[in-house]
């Protein structure tokens, strides 16, 4: 199973969330959270606060970065998929997002998040996470990839 991140900005001010549109590679066309792989030697947190400034040129401390999630993803059609995904929320940055050639970043409303746009999973989260709930989830989706048949939340 590969190990991830997941970071999401937030602007309490604005009462928004940053996301952006996955241009290449998993999950290419869906509204996102930006993230990607651990390289050796990192720390989940530095992970997720260099691919934050890969992917939209926002530096934040790892230290600074609260970790609110592990998500498990199982695709049973497609193993090669499966993640545990660390998920962090960063309340304080430098910079002004700019997006990058593997992901677009927008800032959204909390309170209209277009769900429609994004991995199913996320609906069943994403919510609490932003009520400030920590949780660990597992989601298994169906034969499509891209329906959630099951799920477990603590």
């Amino acid at each position: 199973m590969k190990h991830a991140t997941l970071c999401l900005p937030i602007s309490d001010a604005r009462r928004q969330i940053l996301l952006g549109v996955k241009l290449r590679g998993f999950g290419q066309g869906k509204l996102v959270g930006f993230g990607g792989k651990i390289e050796d030697g990192e720390t989940v947190a530095e992970a997720a606060a260099r691919e934050l400034c890969e992917e939209t040129g926002l530096r934040a401390a790892p230290d600074q970065l609260q970790e609110v999630a592990q998500l498990t993803f199982l695709f049973p059609a497609q193993p090669g998929w499966n993640h545990l995904v660390h998920v962090f929320l960063a309340r304080r940055w430098t910079g002004e997002p700019v997006g990058s050639a593997e992901i677009s970043a927008e800032w959204y409303d909390l309170h209209h998040i277009p769900y429609d746009r994004m991995w199913d999973d996320d609906r069943y989260w994403l919510p609490q996470v932003l009520a400030g709930q920590h949780l660990r989830a597992t989601f298994i989706y169906g034969d499509d990839n891209e329906t959630v048949q099951q799920y477990w939340l603590e």
